[in-house]
């Protein structure tokens, strides 16, 4: 692992391989370890993965404050790690939280993404206008602008609500496990707070960015907090290429459960983009 110290706090990031760059970006409440099959794939087939651990999450540091949880920020990290690291362009790829903020770095600065992809999370204008069934997935977004009622909510009795919103991941246990300090607990809900504001629940955004990357995006039939109609509506804000593929039989953390179908697809998308 490698610590870098960007913007004023400190990232773990896990950096690996030789070749073109490729920077995973997680969601929440994950660290840099949910791609570790990607990882793995990825450097088997020549490229550099650049993995790390968002503010707020894993065992990078946790700044006090909800003003140093914009999205804008996290964005501006990401943009320092490749700096850092000496990267001019990256294939740029993102679930969940981190579909959204590698959509961000893709509208703000296009110059540096060769290639995106968005798992499990589309546009936001397209999760916005996917209807009321997304609505009502989302529940837990208006939950979650709640400081200390999310908090109470999601660990009390030894996490129940927590494990039962994790069904499904692999990684339960070592994700609640981290939950158990208060700190982090809150640090991991403040990109909730300050990204979700609860308006964007029911209206698009106006006259939303495209994007302009070649863009892969990729859905998970069993995902239980997202519909396929906000990845799929995500083709009408791309203005590069659009594919989507739909994944069988997996969950919301499909990089984990389908890992050699996200693997194959991520390939195969990286492969048509050369950096």
């Amino acid at each position: 692992m490698t610590r870098l110290d960007v913007n004023g706090i400190g990232l773990n990031v896990q950096v690996e391989g030789e070749g073109p760059a490729v920077l995973l970006v997680h969601g929440y409440p994950d660290s840099h370890t949910c791609w570790r099959y990607q990882v793995a794939a990825l450097n088997a087939a020549g490229y550099r993965t650049i993995a790390p651990d968002l503010r707020g999450y894993g065992d990078s540091d946790k700044p006090a404050g909800l003003e140093a949880y914009e999205p804008r920020l996290f964005v501006g990290d990401l943009l320092a790690v490749l700096d850092t690291l000496g990267v001019e362009r990256a294939h740029v790829v993102g679930h969940d939280w981190g579909s959204a903020l590698a959509q961000f770095l893709a509208v703000f600065a296009p110059e540096r993404v060769a290639s995106l992809t968005c798992l499990s999370v589309g546009h936001p204008a397209a999760l916005a206008a996917a209807g009321w069934r997304q609505r009502e997935k989302s529940w837990y977004m208006l939950l979650f602008q709640f400081a200390g009622v999310a908090e109470r909510w999601l660990s009390q009795n030894d996490f129940r609500n927590a494990r039962e919103m994790l069904e499904g991941h692999p990684d339960a246990e070592e994700v609640v496990a981290r939950m158990r300090d208060p700190e982090a607990l809150t640090a991991g809900l403040a990109i909730y707070r300050t990204g979700v504001p609860p308006e964007s629940l029911v209206a698009p955004p106006s006259e939303p960015p495209a994007l302009r990357a070649p863009t892969l995006g990729v859905w998970s039939s069993r995902d239980r907090f997202l519909t396929e109609e906000s990845m799929t509506g995500t083709a009408a804000h791309v203005s590069g290429s659009w594919r989507y593929e739909r994944v069988d039989g997996a969950g919301h953390w499909l990089q984990l459960e389908a890992s050699d179908r996200v693997n194959e697809l991520l390939l195969t998308h990286l492969a048509r983009h050369p950096v």
